[in-house]
């Protein structure tokens, strides 16, 4: 409740200072403030991030004991995961050739958005190299650095050589378990500030809006925010009561501090401590596959930003006047479900992987720079369902392996 809250009175002081203007100076000193107490909660989280990510997807895998088990839950996840983005990327293809956003628009209009900006090229060969190399890194190196994607991988493999040892790295499995104990009861302790982090982080999102180019870009803004809602308030929960019986009521009342952190951050991985807290606590899912199945979504699951990349590609094929054919649209449906899952392994994820989208079917990639100014706004949608996804995803799993044993 304080989260909701902090949410609902930092989107209100983001309207009164909007209105305000940015030359006033309790303005400049209320974002300066906003910033700085916004800036140190996600510096928190994500300072719990990696060691987070290590032991609980090492403990998770190795306490799920069973070769057989753990075979269940990896198939299960990973088709889940799949299928889930499969949805959300046609959802926003048929929005996308229903609706026709950018549609009578001309580039020229948007001329001031695209100067000085330079788009990577980065075709789609290159990108599995980058991808691939980016798993398999010295571990030390990933962790100093916070590259999750190679964290992940490690704690992967170490969590199996942990089943297939037994009882010989039992102190080892008790120590990553200490390690994930430990950190959880950090996590408590930095979620004391988190309405008063998310009330700042909103007031700089609301603040600095240029509600100008929304208004131009209204009917692209439009699709895409009803896409995703249309995902994340009726798929997902769909999908949930179908496979678990658990009622969406339920589900947002055990998952709202995680979903309003992610609306707040804009990113999954800083959400992810607050992710496993509620799916453990509130959600009551087993932290061996919740230790699993979250962070390993956190990394690739990503419904929000594999469903804005594909109506983004037909949105600039609409505005540089080019008719996508069915073969083209269904090159974006799989190179966005690859861009969305690889984001990020890659410098700069979600503009680089928004390129190689375009590329994919000859599409000028300086045109990402028309969405610049609208996607911050759409990140905090995005990211929330980004999240909700994983831990439906936790809840489906748990309820089919749970049925097949």
């Amino acid at each position: 409740m304080q989260i909701l809250i902090g949410a609902v009175l930092g989107v209100g002081l983001g309207l009164y200072f909007h209105e305000l203007g940015a030359q006033s100076q309790l303005v400049q000193e209320g974002v300066y403030a906003a910033s700085l107490v916004g800036t140190l909660f996600i510096d928190l989280l994500k300072m719990v991030l990696i060691p987070l990510v290590f032991c609980s997807i090492s403990v998770g895998i190795a306490n799920l004991r069973q070769h057989q088990q753990m075979h269940r839950v990896w198939v299960t996840t990973l088709v889940f995961f799949v299928s889930s983005m499969a949805i959300a990327i046609v959802l926003a293809l048929l929005a996308g050739n229903y609706f026709k956003p950018g549609a009578g628009l001309h580039l020229a209009m948007f001329d001031h958005a695209m100067q000085n900006f330079q788009a990577k090229q980065l075709p789609l060969p290159e990108f599995f190299a980058q991808f691939l190399h980016g798993l398999f890194v010295n571990p030390f190196m990933a962790l100093s650095q916070g590259n999750v994607l190679a964290v992940v991988s490690f704690a992967l493999i170490l969590g199996i050589a942990l089943v297939m040892g037994g009882n010989r790295y039992k102190s080892i499995l008790a120590l990553l378990e200490e390690g994930l104990a430990i950190t959880m009861q950090i996590v408590g302790w930095i979620m004391r500030i988190a309405p008063l982090g998310i009330m700042a982080l909103l007031i700089q999102l609301v603040a600095v809006q240029d509600a100008a180019m929304l208004s131009t870009l209204a009917k692209f803004v439009a699709v895409v925010v009803g896409t995703t809602l249309l995902h994340g308030v009726v798929i997902l929960p769909l999908i949930l009561y179908l496979f678990t019986g658990n009622k969406p009521l339920w589900f947002w009342q055990g998952a709202r501090e995680a979903l309003v952190t992610a609306f707040a951050t804009s990113s999954s991985s800083a959400t992810l401590p607050v992710s496993l807290r509620c799916a453990t606590q509130h959600l009551k899912v087993k932290p061996a596959i919740a230790g699993f199945v979250i962070p390993l979504g956190a990394t690739i699951n990503m419904d929000g930003t594999a469903l804005y990349e594909a109506a983004a590609a037909l949105f600039i094929a609409n505005l540089v006047g080019i008719e996508l054919s069915m073969a083209q649209q269904l090159i974006v449906f799989f190179t966005a479900m690859i861009a969305a899952m690889g984001a990020p392994g890659i410098p700069s994820a979600g503009m680089v992987t928004m390129v190689m989208v375009l590329q994919s079917v000859g599409l000028p990639a300086e045109a990402i720079a028309i969405l610049l100014p609208i996607d911050r706004l759409l990140d905090t949608l995005r990211t929330t369902v980004n999240v909700e996804g994983d831990m439906v995803g936790s809840l489906v799993v748990q309820k089919l392996v749970t049925r097949s044993t």
